[in-house]
Formats: C-alpha cells, structure tokens, sequence
C-alpha cells in the first residue's frame, strides 16, 4: 500500500546572487543570499508495494522523469532471489499533483506486449529510463520481450509445409491515447508491418535495436535512435513516428532526421558516423552527432523541427568557442544527452589537452552476466567456455581491489563543464565548469550486451541495447526555462583524488539561474554529506546519501524530481544489510 501523498507548489525557494535588505533607512548594502533549503516529498520508496506485484516492496530505482503537470515517471524493481525468484521490474508512474494519487503501473515482466503480438509475448525488461511530454501525460519507453510475431516465409519444398519463423524482441512504446501501443518496433521485414521499417533504406531493412531512451513529443510522436545493417555495413539514425489512435499506432511510417548512411555534416562534406539518442520538445528535436563518436573532429548538437525534410541547425559543433573562455580554447568532446524544453539546450562539453587518469572498477551490482565478463569470469551456458572484457586488467598486485575486481583505466578531460543554449537568441550560457567547486561531471557505468548467455539474467530479450559490453561515460544536466530565464540543475563530483580514484568523493545535484543581476549563484540541493532523513523521513536514523540521479527530464518548470539511496554508517568489522537501506524517488518545489 502507498503512505505518501502531497500537493505540489507548497514550497519556494529563491535562488540569485544578491538579496537586498530592506530598512526604513532605504536599501542597505548587497548581502548575499542564504543557502537556500528545499522541501522534499516522496514519490515512492521500499516501504511502497509495486503495484500488480503479489505484494513485493519497490527496491531500486532508475533516474525519473516529470511533466510540468507533476507527473513522473520512473523504472523501477523489486529485490530478486530466493525465495521470489526473478525481480518484479517495470514503468510505474504517479501524478503528484494531487494529495492521495495512486502509484500506477504501466508495465512489468508480467504486462503482455501491444499488438502486434500473436504469440502473447510478455515484458522481460525496460533497459532504458523512461521519457514523458512535457505538456501531456503521454510516455516512452523500451521495451525488450521474447519474440511476439509469428508469420510464414515460405514452403518447404519437399514437404509442401509452410516454413514459420518468429520476430520481434524489442520495440519502442507509448500510451498517447491511454492503453499501451507499439511506437516502434524490430518487426520491419515482416511484409504485415511495413510502416515499422527503415525509411530511405531498401523494402524489408528492420531497426535491429533502439539504443538509449526514446523521447516524446506533441503527445503523440516518438523520436528515438535506431541502428540497422545493410550487406555487411551497419548505421545508425535518428528518427520520429507520429501515432494514431489505431492498432500499432496505424500505418504511417518512421521519418528521417540524420543517418549515418546519407545524412551530411551540415557545413561539411562528411557523413555522419554516429548519432546519439535525442530528446524533443514542442515539436522540435535535439541530437549530437559526429564523424567518430569516440574522437570527433566534426559534429555537435543540432536542432531540428519535426517536418519531413528537416533542416539541421548547429546549436554547438566541435572546434567552436568555450563561452568564458580565453580566445583559441574550442570545444574538442561533447556529451551525447542534450536537455531540451523546446527553447533551451543543455549539454556537457570539453576543451584543452589536459586529462586526468581514472580507474574505473568493475560493478558489484546489478546484471549478473555484464559483472562477470568485466571481471573475465563469464562461463558461456552452452559451452562452459571462460570469457571476459579483453580490456579488464586483473593481474595488478598494486591494485586495492587485487583478487576481488578487475579494473579500466580511461582519460578524461580536465577541463569541462555545462553550458545552455538558448536558441532564440543564439546565446550560450555558461553553467559550471570544473575547478574550485567541481572536479568531474563525468560518471561512468559498464554495460552493454555479453559475447554469450551465462547464468545471470541474460536472456532473449534481456537487458541490453545490441551494443557490445564497455564503460561508457554519462553527464547528467535538465534545463527549464521562462520567458528568457532558465533554470539548470546537474550532477558533479568533487574530493581528493589520488591513485586514479577518488578518495571520499563528495557527489551532489546543484542547480541555478540565469541570467542573473550580478554573479549567478549556483545552490547545493542535495550531496552525499547530507543526512538521510532530511530528504526521506522513513530512511535509517543516522544514515547518509550515498547515491543520487537526475536525468534530462527531471527538472520541468518549478518541479525537480531525483532518485537516491540512503545507507546507516556501517561499523568496522560490520557487512552492509541492504534491507537497513532505502531508496526512492523524490520531488521538490524549486520557485
């Protein structure tokens, strides 16, 4: 059953660089602001049952979504193991407009999958975090399932017997007219379901898989990611579907924004080699995308309206000026995920030649098979072969983790930050930047799909993107504007570092505004110092938070909504009892 409850817009928070002191002598000299406090309300925690769930408790949780109305959206899962076996695990939202609204889920492992689906084919995972509009309650999620069509191909020969085969194991979906529908889906070559191809690529091409988290627009368009193969070339693209209020959406097809195939550079000469996941907002689309995703020399983030022949606009391309820099310094890295609220764009960025080591340590939680392979312990179900990352180093003596975690060592760039570009105005704004405050905006996460099935969850269907298993670094910035202001929130490490790790690193959410009168003031919402109860009453007395999340949609408006986890100190010689923690979802008034 759900305890939580609360109507948004209770509390404000007043955020600048200067407050003026008000005296019957007349106005006083600039005092500067006081540390502003926030006032929190649970969306969900592990005291709250999953919905549909036989009366298992939430236990963890992706970084959530909202819209402006105060709807959010989150993945979530129970604990697994016996004697429950598999984890319960699904989309769930909850409108927190009003005192008492129910948690709902809108998918689990237990959900069939929309039509098409002749084989009564279930959910196995959302391996993405989930998307809303930002003007309407409508979503977007992945979805990954066993196959759920089953068609003819031809005749046996020799028998006269037709030959069957199955199709469809993951797809895009969305609820614009209430029940869930198919947005996009890997059933292209099948000849029923034409409308789910490639656009622009020959009859029958099929998205294989859709990397990263869908976005949702206008209440009804999905914009998305999709890779596909051509021969023995594989591409990617960025693309929307407009949905009608039919079977799978009806018949209209996917439309073309760039490609790795044909699309051009704009100003260049160049294709694209890599597209990232995009967001949209109000009928528009953002994406990066560069010649090589791994060392670009051209590309950036580009704007586009959602037409059929859209035309690119450069928002910020590699080897352009760093605002708030010296003459000369030129952005050389920018982050795939761009915040967008349908004027302003947020985006991570990098410049200079200075980097910094860090070792990066392979996971002890989460997917079973992905910990393995890092750790080149994977046993192959059939074939009893050991495999592992060939990158992964596990022989290193110096190492603290020596015998219990293998490890990768990457460069990153000492020089980075967050900036917001308002488009219409063409201005960018500098939001924070490494230095005294922040060390590192980067966070990194191993995952990906396995070279073979081991004994985790792995399974047809699981939880991976098609991609090959690797770290992959993320930065994590939302952007809401008002007229000509906006306000940014972002995630940022700071703490010693030493060895190529940090020591005692302190990871926080900070948010701000601008422009301002004077020098923007930037305000800690929420760090790993802090204790647990002030943002969740039902944490343990005395613990701290120990993780935190934000993602591109979870500041919208007034509203900024997070996702951490609480933990009691644990005493020396003492093991961790993760039922002793919690973890939620929460939200907070930030006007």
């Amino acid at each position: 059953m759900n305890k939580h409850a609360l109507a948004i817009g209770s509390s404000a928070v007043v955020l600048g660089a200067i407050a003026f002191a008000i005296s019957n002598q007349g106005v006083s000299k600039p005092q500067p602001d006081p540390e502003p406090t926030f006032d929190w309300v649970t969306v969900v925690n592990n005291n709250d049952t999953m919905p549909g769930s036989g009366g298992r408790n939430f236990n963890s949780y992706n970084q959530p979504s909202v819209n402006l109305d105060g709807l959010v959206v989150m993945r979530a899962r129970s604990r697994g193991g016996p004697p429950q076996g598999q984890p319960t695990h699904g989309i769930y939202t909850r409108d927190m407009s009003r005192a008492g609204n129910p948690i709902v889920r809108i998918l689990d492992r237990s959900t069939q999958v929309p039509y098409p689906n002749n084989l009564t084919t279930t959910f196995v995972e959302t391996p993405s975090f989930p998307r809303i509009d930002m003007e309407s309650d409508t979503i977007a999620t992945r979805g990954n399932h066993q196959p759920v069509w089953n068609y003819v191909i031809g005749t046996d020969p020799d028998t006269g017997e037709d030959i069957e085969t199955r199709a469809g194991t993951t797809g895009i979906y969305s609820n614009p007219f209430g029940d869930l529908m198919t947005g996009a889906s890997k059933l292209g070559a099948v000849p029923e379901f034409t409308f789910f191809e490639v656009p622009g690529e020959s009859p029958g091409t099929l998205f294989e898989v859709f990397p990263g988290a869908p976005s949702i627009t206008a209440g009804d368009t999905v914009v998305f990611k999709g890779n596909y193969t051509v021969g023995a070339s594989s591409y990617t693209g960025v693309y929307y579907r407009t949905l009608d209020d039919a079977p799978a959406g009806g018949e209209s097809p996917s439309v073309l924004i760039a490609n790795s195939a044909s699309t051009l550079i704009p100003g260049t000469s160049t294709v694209f080699g890599s597209t990232a996941p995009p967001s949209a907002a109000k009928g528009q689309i953002v994406f990066a995308g560069f010649d090589d995703e791994d060392t670009p020399s051209l590309g950036g983030v580009y704007l586009a309206p959602l037409e059929p022949t859209p035309e690119l606009a450069a928002v910020v391309s590699i080897g352009g000026p760093v605002p708030d820099e010296p003459a000369g310094a030129t952005f050389n890295g920018l982050g795939e995920g761009g915040a967008f609220d349908g004027r302003f764009v947020g985006f991570w960025g990098a410049w200079g030649s200075d980097t910094r080591r860090v070792r990066l340590h392979c996971q002890t939680e989460g997917n079973r098979d992905r910990i393995d392979f890092c750790n080149q312990q994977l046993v192959c179900k059939d074939t009893g072969e050991t495999i592992g990352d060939p990158g992964s180093v596990c022989d290193d003596p110096s190492d603290p983790f020596h015998g219990e975690r293998c490890y990768q060592d990457r460069d990153v760039p000492v020089n980075q930050g967050f900036f917001v570009h308002d488009s219409k105005t063409r201005k960018t704004w500098t939001v924070a930047k490494t230095g005294e405050q922040f060390n590192e905006f980067l966070f990194w996460n191993y995952s990906g799909k396995v070279p073979c099935t081991g004994g985790g969850h792995s399974e047809e269907g699981g939880e991976d993107d098609g991609e090959p298993a690797r770290w992959r670094s993320s930065a994590f910035v939302a952007v809401a504007g008002r007229g000509a202001t906006f306000k940014a929130a972002f995630k940022a490490r700071a703490g010693e570092f030493a060895g190529g790790v940090y020591v005692d690193p302190v990871d926080g959410i900070y948010l701000g505004k601008w422009p301002v009168t004077g020098q923007s003031s930037i305000a800690t919402v929420l760090d790993t110092t802090m204790d647990g109860q002030s943002l969740d009453p039902e944490a343990p007395e005395g613990s701290l938070i120990t993780e935190l999340g934000i993602e591109l949609e979870g500041l919208r408006g007034d509203l900024l909504v997070i996702n951490a986890k609480m933990a009691a100190p644990v005493e020396e010689g003492e093991e961790e009892e993760e039922e002793d923690d919690m973890a939620g979802i929460y939200l907070t008034n930030v006007k």
